[in-house]
């Protein structure tokens, strides 16, 4: 067996909690403290990092915050479109990717509300892949932003914000960003497979060869039909070991995707799951993310370790 490379994701909770961040990853319902101001935000992988920079100053909630719910198709009730109306900041993700919620938002037009569309921050339009938050840079790009904003709202607390979003860059996601410069170091150029676009960024991130068609794996993110030559590539990647690993978002699991996992499982090809939202939903976006990422670093290795031994 390989000695393991990465350490126990039994230390991010210790590794990722710096002081001044100390429990304030959590997503949800919140009651706002006397002068706090609430922000909202769509999606809990955007609501934990709002949350973390947000600190005593504003309450945070995220209306997503379930693993077992597709963003994509959500259907929002009385109760969440109440939330946004009351909100000094809602933050989304735009791109195409939560369209419910700027349709709450243009249903109540409230005075002075700030707005994050995370697909205008980055200048992205729909048609893009939405799938930011699995984009390192971009990650770091709306945290700035959104940091920004709660400058905006609350002048007074400028410092507190400033020095809050420095230490989630700077160590709140220190595990993150150690774990992609080891997988980039060691896997770079590794042959994997993957279900849908939300892996793109990243993998590109961590200099992996993506193998799998973009067109399947965007097929699959938007829940359209997958040409029968995507299909046969796919399967052939996974059947003739063409890949090392595959990975899939266990949240959209088509029979499409389904097929390929049987394959890849017959195959003897390792198999990573990631989720579109957090997972527990009781974890920080950083714990999430350094979790998944040793877990594609074990696949990796123990898929290149053979070819190592000779």
């Amino acid at each position: 067996m390989p000695k393991p490379l990465f350490t126990s994701p039994l230390l991010l909770a210790g590794l990722a909690a710096a002081a001044l961040l100390c429990g304030c990853g959590r997503s949800g319902p919140a009651t706002p403290s006397h002068g706090a101001f609430a922000v909202v935000a769509a999606e809990n992988f955007w609501g934990s990092i709002a949350a973390q920079l947000a600190g005593e100053r504003a309450s945070v909630r995220s209306i997503i915050s379930s693993a077992g719910t597709d963003p994509h198709s959500y259907e929002p009730n009385a109760s969440d479109a109440r939330t946004i109306s009351e909100a000094g900041v809602v933050i989304l993700n735009g791109i195409g990717y939560d369209n419910w919620a700027e349709r709450l938002l243009q249903a109540s037009s409230a005075g002075g509300r700030v707005v994050l569309n995370v697909g205008d921050v980055l200048g992205l339009a729909p048609g893009a892949n939405p799938h930011q938050w699995y984009s390192p840079s971009h990650v770091e790009r709306v945290t700035e932003e959104i940091a920004r904003d709660y400058e905006r709202v609350d002048p007074a607390d400028a410092a507190y914000f400033e020095r809050r979003e420095h230490a989630l860059l700077a160590t709140g996601l220190a595990r993150y960003d150690a774990l992609r410069r080891q997988i980039r170091a060691r896997f770079a150029g590794t042959p994997v497979g993957y279900s849908e676009s939300i892996f793109q960024p990243l993998g590109q991130d961590l200099g992996l060869k993506l193998m799998t068609p973009y067109s399947f794996a965007k097929a699959i993110a938007e829940g359209t039909d997958v040409t029968a030559a995507d299909k046969q590539t796919v399967d052939k990647q996974a059947e003739g070991h063409q890949i090392k690993a595959w990975v899939y978002n266990r949240q959209n699991t088509t029979p499409d995707v389904q097929r390929v996992n049987e394959l890849a499982r017959a195959a003897h090809i390792p198999i990573v799951a990631i989720t579109e939202t957090l997972s527990p939903a009781s974890a920080s976006f950083q714990q999430w993310q350094a979790s998944q990422l040793e877990e594609l670093a074990r696949a990796l290795g123990a898929a290149t370790q053979p070819a190592a031994n000779g």
